[in-house]
C-alpha cells in the first residue's frame, strides 16, 4: 500500500499492460441457499431454476459426474440484472436465455455464449452435506464501511448542502469543506454526441476553483469532462482530484489532453481517505465494470452520503443500509444504441418498443437499489443531457429517456419513507432540515432564484466540432497504409470477424475523400472484398471529423460507440463483446508513432502523396457548414418563416456560396 493512507500519485501509475486483469476486494464465504434432501433429490439433469423469496438461482446437474456434478449460479445476467428463462432452441437443456434482451448462458461451462467470447458467470460454491444437503456459498464482497463506524452526532442547517449544477455534477459542502462530484460544466461529451442538458450556475467556475476535492467516477466524457478541467486549470491547476484505483486509470488521457493538473489522488478501494475530523470517503468499485467504473461513499459525523453515479453494480450490489443520502442515475439514455443500427429486424416499431421496455426495466431495477439502500432522501440524477446538434435529430427524436420526476415518482408510489429530491441547476438540499419533521422537510429544498436561466438553447457547436474536424485534414490519411498500421497498433486479431469501415458526412452518406474498407480480424488483413469463407460481419459508418480524431489520436472508441457518432448494421445479429471490448478500454495508452510511420511513407514515395482525393474538397465542406450555420441562425431567432422559405434561403446560400 502507498505510504499515505492507500493514496498514490498519477507519476506511480503503473502502466496498463503490468496491472492484473480483474481487481477484486477481499471476499469472506456466505451462505446463500440450502435445499432439503428431498429438493436436492429432485434436482433432474440440466438446467433447475430455482425460486426463493431470498433471490433466484440456477443450478445445473451433470448426472454423469459422480465427483463434481454441480454448477450454480444467481439467477441474474451480467448485461443489465434480467432474470434467465429457458431456451426452448436449446435441445440439450444447458442454456438459459435472459428475458430482457437475450443473452444465452450456457450453464454446463457458466459462459455467455450470446455474446459469444464474453463474460463468465460468477459461480457459487455448491457442497453437499452428509444428510444429502445442498447448500450454495458466495464469496461476497465485504462491507468496508462497517470495519470502523462511527456514532451519529448532530448537524445544523446550513452545515451539509448538496447543490446540483448539471448532469452528474454536484457541489456538497461539508462542514467548511467542498467537495464536487463529476464536473462536465461545458463542451460536449462523446466527440460531438453528448451537450449538457441544464445551464450550470453562471459562477460555476469560480465554485468549481475553490473547491478542496473533486471526486471523477470514471473516464468517460461525460464525468471526465477535459473542457470543463482545461478551464479549471487555468483558474487553479493544484485542486485536489480523487479517483478510484481502476487498471484503465482515470486520468490515462491527462498528458495527451495538455491539460495541466497538479495534484491527482488516485485511492485504493474500500478504504477510508480522512479529510478532517468529521469528513472522511472510500471509493467503491462496480462489480460489473470494476476496471473503469467506481462510486463513492462520504461519512460526515456519522451521516452516510452515497453516490453510485450510473454504476451497473456498485460495490458488487452490496451497499450500505439507511444512509442519509443517496444519488444515482435514471434516464437509461444508453438505451438508444438500437437506434443507429439497420437491418431487418431493427425497424422504427421493434426499435421504439425495445428502448421502452428498457427503460420500465431501469426504472424498476433502480427503484430496487433504493429499496434496498432504504436512503432517507434520494436524488436520481446523471442523466441530463441532449444530442442537441441539429444533425443528431433523429436520435434527439427518437432515443427518448426517462425523467428523473418518473423515478421518484414510482419511488414515493412504493416507499413512502423515502424523500424525493429531483433537482434544478444552481437549487440547494440542506441535508439537516431534511432529516428533521415535515415543517423543515419544506423548507429543505431552496430554488434557484425566479429567472434564473435553467435549460441551455447554445451549445458553441462551431467551436468543438471544428476542433474535432482539424483532423481530417491530417497528413497521414494521404497515405492508405494507415489503415494497416492503425489497426495492427490496435493490436485485436485471432477472432472471426469482418469490419466494413465507411467514412461519411455528418447524415452518414459516403463522402469525396473518405475511406471505405475491410477489416478481417481473423488474421488480422485488409481484402478488397469480404472472404468467402462463412464470417460474422459488422459494418460501421463512421463521421469522418469523429473517425480520423479516433485514428489519430488513438481514443478508445467510446466516442464512436456511445455518442451516436456511427451508424451500425451486422450479420449475424450478434454483439461481439471480445472486440467492442478490446477497442473501449484495451487499447494501448500510448498513441500509434504517426510521425514514425509519415517518415517511412515520404521515404517509400519521394514525397509524393499516394492518394489524390483524402479529405472532403474545402468549397464542398465550406458550402455545407454555411448552409447548417445559416439554419440555426434561424432556428435560434425564432424566425417565423415557414419550411418552404427556409429552404429556398437555404439553397440559395448554397448556390452563391
Amino acid at each position: 500500500m502507498p505510504p499515505n493512507g492507500g493514496q498514490t500519485t498519477l507519476a506511480n501509475i503503473p502502466p496498463l499492460a503490468s496491472l492484473p486483469p480483474g481487481r477484486t476486494m477481499d471476499q469472506r464465504t456466505v451462505e446463500v441457499l440450502q435445499l432439503s434432501t428431498q429438493e436436492t433429490e429432485a434436482l433432474r439433469s440440466g438446467v433447475n431454476l430455482i425460486h426463493r423469496r431470498i433471490g433466484n438461482f440456477i443450478i445445473y446437474k451433470d448426472s454423469t459426474a459422480a465427483e463434481n456434478p454441480y454448477k450454480a449460479c444467481r439467477n441474474v445476467c451480467k448485461h443489465q440484472r434480467g432474470t434467465f428463462v429457458r431456451d426452448i432452441e436449446d435441445a440439450a437443456c444447458n442454456v438459459v436465455r435472459c428475458s430482457k434482451h437475450n443473452w444465452k448462458l450456457d450453464t454446463s461451462t457458466m459462459k455467455y455464449v450470446n455474446p459469444p467470447d464474453s463474460f463468465t458467470q460468477e459461480q457459487l460454491f455448491p457442497e453437499l452435506d452428509e444428510d444429502g444437503r445442498l447448500t450454495l456459498l458466495e464469496l461476497s464482497p465485504p462491507e468496508p464501511w462497517k470495519a470502523d463506524p462511527r456514532p451519529r452526532r448532530r448537524i445544523e442547517p446550513g452545515e451539509v448542502q448538496v447543490t446540483f449544477f448539471a448532469h452528474a455534477c454536484m457541489e456538497v459542502k461539508l462542514g467548511d469543506k467542498v467537495m464536487f462530484f463529476d464536473p462536465w460544466l461545458t463542451g460536449p461529451a462523446f466527440a460531438r454526441g453528448w451537450w449538457l442538458q441544464h445551464e450550470p450556475p453562471a459562477d460555476w467556475l469560480e465554485r468549481l476553483s475553490r473547491a478542496d476535492l473533486i471526486y471523477i467516477s470514471h473516464g468517460h466524457s461525460d464525468h471526465l469532462s477535459y473542457p470543463t478541467l482545461e478551464l479549471l486549470s487555468k483558474r487553479n491547476p493544484d485542486v485536489p482530484f480523487y479517483v478510484g484505483d481502476t487498471s484503465v486509470p482515470v486520468f490515462c488521457r491527462l498528458g495527451q489532453s495538455g491539460v495541466r493538473l497538479n495534484c491527482i489522488n488516485v485511492c485504493k478501494f474500500g478504504v477510508w481517505k480522512e479529510i478532517d475530523a468529521d469528513t472522511r470517503f472510500m471509493i467503491l468499485m462496480d462489480g460489473v465494470h470494476p476496471e473503469f467504473d467506481t462510486c463513492i461513499l462520504i461519512d460526515y459525523k456519522g451521516h452516510l452520503i452515497l453516490n453510485t453515479v450510473d454504476c451497473v453494480s456498485p460495490n458488487a450490489g452490496r451497499l450500505p443500509k439507511n444512509v442519509d443520502f443517496m444519488m444515482s442515475d435514471f434516464s437509461g439514455g444508453n438505451s438508444g444504441f438500437p437506434v443507429t443500427f439497420s437491418g431487418k429486424k431493427y425497424t422504427e416499431e421493434w426499435k421504439e418498443k425495445f428502448m421502452a421496455n428498457d427503460r420500465k426495466n431501469l426504472l424498476f431495477h433502480k427503484k430496487e437499489v433504493v429499496r434496498e439502500v432504504n436512503p432517507k432522501v434520494y436524488c436520481p440524477f446523471a442523466g441530463f443531457f441532449l444530442e442537441a446538434h441539429p444533425t443528431d435529430k433523429y436520435i434527439l427524436e427518437n432515443n427518448p429517456k426517462n425523467r428523473p420526476e418518473q423515478l421518484a415518482a414510482v419511488i414515493n408510489r412504493h416507499l413512502d419513507s423515502v424523500m424525493t429530491w429531483t433537482p434544478k441547476p444552481g437549487s440547494t438540499l440542506d441535508l439537516a432540515l431534511a432529516l428533521g419533521d415535515a415543517a423543515d422537510r419544506r423548507r429543505a429544498i431552496a430554488d434557484p432564484p425566479p429567472h434564473t436561466k435553467l435549460y441551455k438553447d447554445s451549445w458553441d457547436f462551431d467551436f468543438y466540432i471544428d476542433k474535432i474536424n482539424e483532423s481530417i485534414e491530417n497528413e497521414i490519411f494521404a497515405y492508405p497504409d494507415w489503415i494497416r498500421f492503425y489497426y495492427e497498433w490496435v493490436g485485436f486479431k485471432n477472432y472471426d470477424l469482418v469490419l466494413r469501415m465507411i467514412e461519411t458526412d455528418d447524415y452518414f452518406n459516403p463522402v469525396e475523400g473518405g475511406y471505405d474498407f475491410l477489416v478481417d480480424f481473423l488474421d488480422l488483413s485488409f481484402p478488397c472484398q469480404r472472404p468467402d469463407r462463412k464470417h460474422p460481419y459488422l459494418e460501421i459508418k463512421n463521421r469522418i471529423g469523429v473517425h480520423r480524431q479516433t485514428v489519430l489520436h488513438g481514443l478508445f472508441w467510446d466516442d464512436l460507440y456511445l455518442g451516436f457518432q456511427n451508424r451500425l448494421s451486422r450479420d449475424p445479429d450478434t454483439f461481439h463483446f471480445k472486440f467492442w471490448n478490446h477497442v473501449q478500454i484495451l487499447l494501448s495508452l500510448q498513441p500509434p508513432d504517426w510521425e514514425g510511420f509519415l517518415n517511412k511513407q515520404k521515404l517509400r514515395h519521394g514525397g509524393k502523396l499516394p492518394r489524390a482525393a483524402w479529405k472532403p474538397p474545402h468549397d464542398t465542406a465550406k458550402r455545407t457548414d454555411t448552409v447548417s450555420r445559416l439554419l440555426r441562425v434561424l432556428v435560434q431567432a425564432k424566425a417565423l418563416l415557414v419550411p418552404a422559405s427556409i429552404a429556398f434561403l437555404a439553397t440559395v446560400a448554397y448556390i452563391v456560396l
